[in-house]
């Protein structure tokens, strides 16, 4: 028996002594707000507080606390009150599952440092990983709470609405923000009680056959329930994030085609501990194809007999005469470009349950598309689609890499064949192994530009590492073509692009679906270019950039376009920072620039959204809303959009989802769609209740709308009009009044050339970075990062800079320290992401070009922010030392390998 006092109060629970302390908290004692991981001390998010001091919660024995004061995230003491307000001012917790460890971190430092500067924050909270904000929001509002008096920080982001009762542009705190400071329930915190617990057996090689031998010795283990292989699958054991290609299996048969791959499941009794290792299973190793180039010489398929080539698929682009418009131009550069594997390292492993309920199997877990996860588990599990429901818990993070079905069909099938709610949550290094990562890309080409800079054509050939499965692969091969002449005018253009199968990782999307890897190209040859021409850097893109009116690589002719705005924002910035460029015998100073655009939503294909929206006869207005907010905000923008539609403040709604059985389906959040797409659908929806609303008073369009209880007042002008909605007969779907609107983009597929319209709006972007390089070592510090991104309408400020700065930050790792090694970096230890000390101040300038298409005038922002920054800081390298990178990440050993010849002898020659 240990006792201690946690949170104020004294306990005791029969836990073993050495059991992890975070698993006496969160299994004995149920404060599931202190989060796991890692289970290895790297991320922090199980940071607690013992006497004061914070500790890994998941590397302290329980006996550790025997008789000592153990505090979690769910305290009640005014320094924990204090930085739950200043978090929600600030937008500091956007997934929030670091958010506990964030939280604790700070209470310590507030707690012997009343007033801290933004270096203590740095320093006191340096052990607390976070992959969505980019960490200087929390700096400030760890700042913020140190004041002490409840200081408002940013102005207005205290203010729920505009004075003239506008949702719309106002920093509104997260309305699910509550419960993100409180430790916000995820996939690994709700499972039924006497869950089984599920384990994966998992290929430790690239490609390996294996066989099963005689299970019963290993069956009769204690606590062992249920063994499943590939032959328990009862319906199509094949899914892919789109259809056509759906070819991974949830349990794969012999062979084994990647390193990770499920082979088969193994379930227990929640209080067992069964060794895994003991499972009867034989690996034999395959020749493993581990790159394109190997797999393409191969020639023999990998996985399905029609690819030949190991081809999954080819994306073109074609317009005008590019080989003749390059022959014919002043200026030519040429260059390739490389990228590797790079892991989303969502601070959340995934994790999910699932119970029957009657006849219908419900599974809860993190995911980013749950009508997707419904119908690619009843395909698998051979159910109709209204037996299977999904539930999204709060997601920790995503990235993409959560739009993939995972472990849901696996819950689904031990639930199915035992009658047994389950349980399954990965380790930080089967979450590493077993899921997508960026796609490795091999680029190169030309570009050129007339005598006074103007560019002339481009051709591009990008090879995508794909893996063993085709995941987005597709989606990637057809994007990048799209956008790899980034935002510039091209009047002449072939680029192609092919996914190739290997015996790799499975890749899939990853923020930005291949764009960001084709900018490192574009943007990184464009310096060039301009350097070529003569012409400053900056003014080249202004130069070149799409103005309205112009027409696309692929004929789409452009409105709203915002790029001329947000390069033209960075002038006076550009000018600063080349003023304050300078070298100190091996420190040098460099300024890079780079830009992106993206298309909001699916390349050329039906995205729909759909939202509901009701008022109960009681007066409470009702949101269903089937968009899975993963950290971006959705949550609370496309609230704001709804409420400014219908004309109803936003502390009138409740939001119910995503749930397939109580949400329409919004689609995927994916593509930076949402605010987009479900923001139209629910600007949609808000619009049509008010006009059902009106037509009953008998009001003009400009009355005004307002809720006390049951009565519904409508006040045109004099008129004055009262709707008692008790008294309302209910409609359809339980409500006094209610509506429901789809909104799909209008789009076109492309031809055989890559022409259409395979966007309906993009968002646009431009930032600048400051950096100093260590010539001696090869080290770059980061010093300042000025962003400019065209939002359309910005409809929360905040929210807006948080995914700025976090996308910043994903960029960072991109450039500079990010690369996964299968088999090497399987932890966030040997795996490097961004810390505290490793983003420095960014300085967002919010663009507003309105779009026609866009809610408000709208656009999405999330994909965009990661594109433009790992080309921006290759530029500002070379700028410093002349050093050109052509593959990332450009680690300190690559780095000195770049640098010229003048730069060496210079270092060498200093004192």
């Amino acid at each position: 028996m240990i006792a201690f006092t946690l949170n104020g109060q004294p306990v005791a629970c029969d836990a073993p002594a050495t059991e992890r302390l975070s698993e006496t908290l969160r299994e004995r004692l149920g404060l599931k707000g202190t989060k796991v991981g890692c289970d290895a001390g790297d991320c922090g998010a199980c940071t607690v507080l013992i006497d004061g001091a914070s500790v890994c919660a998941c590397l302290t024995a329980a006996a550790q606390a025997e008789g000592r004061r153990v505090e979690t995230v769910e305290a009640q003491t005014p320094t924990l009150t204090r930085l739950r307000a200043a978090f929600l001012r600030h937008g500091a917790a956007q997934c929030g599952i670091c958010t506990p460890g964030m939280l604790m971190a700070a209470a310590e430092l507030l707690a012997r440092s009343a007033t801290p500067s933004p270096h203590e924050v740095e320093t006191a909270l340096a052990g607390v990983l976070c992959r969505c904000t980019g960490y200087r929001k929390i700096i400030a509002a760890v700042c913020d709470a140190g004041q002490g008096d409840g200081g408002q920080g940013e102005a207005g982001q205290g203010d729920a609405l505009a004075h003239d009762g506008s949702a719309i542009g106002q920093r509104l705190a997260r309305l699910d923000g509550a419960a993100k400071v409180a430790g916000d329930s995820f996939g690994a915190d709700e499972a039924p009680a006497g869950a089984l617990v599920i384990m994966a057996i998992r290929s430790p090689h690239a490609h390996a056959a294996f066989s099963i031998g005689e299970m019963a010795e290993f069956a009769s283990t204690p606590g062992v329930v249920a063994i499943f292989t590939a032959a328990d699958i009862p319906g199509r054991n094949a899914f892919s994030a789109i259809p056509a290609f759906a070819d991974q299996p949830a349990i794969a048969s012999s062979p084994a085609r990647f390193r990770g791959e499920c082979v088969a499941l193994v379930a227990f009794e929640p209080d067992a501990t069964p060794d895994i290792a003991s499972f009867p299973i034989r690996w034999t190793q395959l020749p493993a194809l581990t790159t394109p180039e190997q797999a393409e010489a191969a020639g023999a398929p990998l996985i399905h007999a029609n690819r030949p080539g190991n081809l999954l698929v080819e994306g073109r682009v074609r317009k005008g005469d590019a080989a003749g418009a390059l022959a014919s131009s002043a200026h030519v550069v040429a260059g390739t470009m490389q990228t590797g594997f790079v892991e989303h390292a969502y601070i959340e492993p995934e994790a999910g349950a699932a119970w029957m309920d009657a006849d219908t199997l419900v599974i809860r877990a993190c995911t980013q598309a749950p009508a997707m996860d419904r119908d690619d588990t009843a395909a698998i599990l051979g159910l109709p689609l209204a037996r299977v429901r999904i539930i999204a818990s709060a997601v920790g993070g995503g990235f993409g890499s959560k739009l993939d079905v995972s472990l849901q069909p696996l819950l689904g099938l031990v639930t199915l064949k035992t009658g047994r709610p389950s349980r399954m949550v990965y380790s930080r290094q089967e979450s590493m192994t077993s899921t997508t990562k960026r796609h490795p890309a091999e680029m190169q080409g030309r570009i050129g530009c007339d005598a006074q800079g103007r560019i002339t054509g481009m051709e591009f050939e990008g090879r995508f590492n794909t893996g063993a499965y085709s995941s987005f692969g597709p989606t990637v091969a057809i994007r990048v073509p799209v956008h790899v002449s980034g935002p510039y005018r091209t009047p002449n253009i072939i680029a192609k692009a092919r996914a190739v199968h290997t015996h790799g990782p499975v890749s899939g999307a990853f923020r930005g679906f291949g764009v960001p890897q084709g900018a490192l190209w574009q943007e990184t040859l464009y310096d060039l270019l301009a350097d070529k021409a003569g012409i400053d850097r900056l003014e080249f893109r202004i130069l070149n950039a799409f103005r309205d009116g112009d027409a696309s690589a692929t004929g789409q002719v452009l409105q709203a376009t915002g790029i001329g705005p947000c390069l033209e924002a960075l002038r006076p910035h550009w000018a600063r920072a080349l003023r304050e460029a300078s070298h100190d015998r091996h420190l040098r100073r460099g300024v890079g620039v780079a830009s992106c655009w993206y298309g909001c939503g699916n390349t050329g294909l039906p995205n729909p959204s759909t939202i509901r929206i009701g008022i109960t006869p009681r007066g409470e207005v009702v949101l269903h809303q089937g968009a899975t907010d993963i950290g971006q905000g959705s949550n609370t923008v496309i609230p704001q959009i709804a409420a400014e539609a219908l004309g109803l403040p936003v502390t009138e709604f409740r939001l119910i989802g995503p749930d397939t059985t109580l949400t329409p389906d919004a689609g995927k959040t994916s593509a930076s769609r949402q605010t987009y797409v479900s923001g139209r659908a629910a600007q949609a929806a808000g619009a049509a209740l008010r006009r059902m609303i009106l037509r009953l008073a008998n009001a003009g369009e400009g009355a005004t709308l307002a809720l006390d209880g049951t009565v519904l007042t409508i006040r045109d002008a004099a008129i004055l009009r009262h709707l008692d909605l008790a008294a309302l007969p209910p409609d359809a779907r339980g409500y006094a009044l209610s509506a429901e609107e789809t909104y799909d983009p209008p789009t076109t597929g492309l031809d055989a050339d890559g022409q259409g319209k395979p966007y309906a709006l993009y968002g646009y972007g431009a930032q600048m970075v400051e950096l100093e390089v260590d010539t001696a070592l090869g080290t770059v510090r980061l010093l300042k990062f000025t962003a400019a991104h065209d939002l359309g309408r910005a409809i929360n400020p905040t929210l807006a800079e948080g995914q700025i700065e976090g996308g910043i930050a994903q960029g960072i790792g991109m450039a500079l320290m990010e690369e996964y090694l299968p088999g090497r970096t399987e932890n966030l230890h040997d795996y490097l992401i961004p810390t505290f000390g490793d983003v420095p101040p960014v300085e967002s300038l919010l663009i507003e070009v309105p779009d026609p298409e866009g809610p408000y005038g709208a656009k999405g922002l999330g994909e965009h922010v990661l594109i433009p920054t790992a080309p921006a800081i290759l530029n500002a390298i070379r700028h410093a030392t002349g050093a050109e990178i052509t593959r990332v990440p450009a680690l300190p050993h690559r780095v000195l390998a770049a640098l010229p010849q003048q730069v060496l002898a210079a270092l060498k020659g200093a004192p």
